[in-house]
């Protein structure tokens, strides 16, 4: 038996670094751990505030606190095991190795439906603390700039550090921003590079990340793999800050069976794959620090 954690931890780690684009929501919050395998407590804390000094007192006002964990369970349990023949592998001239199968099974399914799952389930999450902060509105180069203003007016507003915050958008939503009435772009001719139309930040924004169209709906369907479910709408952006929600990925088991080493499968190999994950809303943070824009 070969434990594939530990032989493909660093490619499996390289990719999902490098191809699931809500790679930062999963890093957010590192204080709120799993427990009990598939739990995650979010905290509620809450103190009172300052009052008067009296000087020449020996003593100071009593303050108070409290704090109510919530307790949220990974609600994404996924696994898949695949039996390969040592014939095909051989036959195949390695192609259907299990490393090859590992490698495109994670680049055409296992990230892409992390990334489908995790922001499909910002938006119900949203829509359950804040439906007001999803626009329905239809984006042009002569409103987008207006709309981006007013998201980021209600972000500062509600002390929201834009620094923090990720734009997560369309290849079209950026092509229209590249368009936009009112935008400014530079021309650098010492460099000899012409026209520089790329659009990497908005105002002081960590970052804008482009999301594939299919992974960016509002609903799937994952009865197998994933799909766009019937209900499913097109996301245009998410404007947000990760450390308004947690998302959290448990690898609890990826495992090899090597030929004989399973009765079931004779003289096969077999590939097991199973995954816990989860996309949990902090209420009071995202109703003031997630703004999206989806289909009518």
């Amino acid at each position: 038996m070969i434990n594939y954690v530990s032989q493909f931890y660093n490619q499996i780690m390289e990719l999902y670094g490098s191809d699931l684009k809500s790679v930062k929501l999963f890093n957010s919050n590192p204080t709120i751990k799993i427990i009990n395998t598939k739990d995650i407590r979010l905290p509620k804390i809450k103190t009172s505030g300052y009052k008067d000094h009296t000087r020449g007192s020996l003593g100071f006002n009593s303050g108070t606190y409290e704090n109510e964990f919530e307790t949220k369970t990974l609600d994404h349990d996924r696994d898949i095991e695949f039996v390969v023949d040592p014939m095909d592998v051989d036959e195949t001239n390695q192609v259907l190795s299990i490393g090859n199968i590992q490698h495109d099974f994670d680049r055409r399914q296992s990230i892409p439906e992390l990334d489908c799952y995790t922001f499909s389930k910002l938006y119900s999450e949203l829509n359950r603390v804040a439906p007001a902060n999803i626009s329905t509105d239809v984006i042009t180069k002569t409103n987008i700039l207006a709309d981006f203003d007013a998201v980021v007016e209600k972000l500062e507003n509600d002390g929201v550090p834009i620094s923090r915050c990720i734009i997560y958008c369309t290849s079209t939503y950026k092509k229209i921003l590249k368009n936009a009435e009112g935008i400014q772009r530079t021309l650098d001719v010492s460099k000899g590079n012409g026209l520089d139309r790329r659009v990497t930040s908005m105002e002081n924004f960590d970052e804008i990340v482009t999301v594939p169209l299919e992974r960016f709906k509002t609903a799937y369907d994952f009865s197998d793999g994933y799909a766009v479910a019937t209900t499913g709408k097109q996301i245009n952006y998410i404007i947000v800050d990760p450390d308004a929600q947690v998302s959290r990925v448990k690898y609890s088991y990826i495992h090899m069976f090597a030929p004989g080493s399973d009765s079931r499968t004779a003289d096969n190999y077999l590939y097991q794959n199973r995954r816990f994950n989860g996309t949990f809303a902090l209420d009071d943070f995202l109703s003031k620090a997630c703004y999206m824009n989806v289909e009518a």
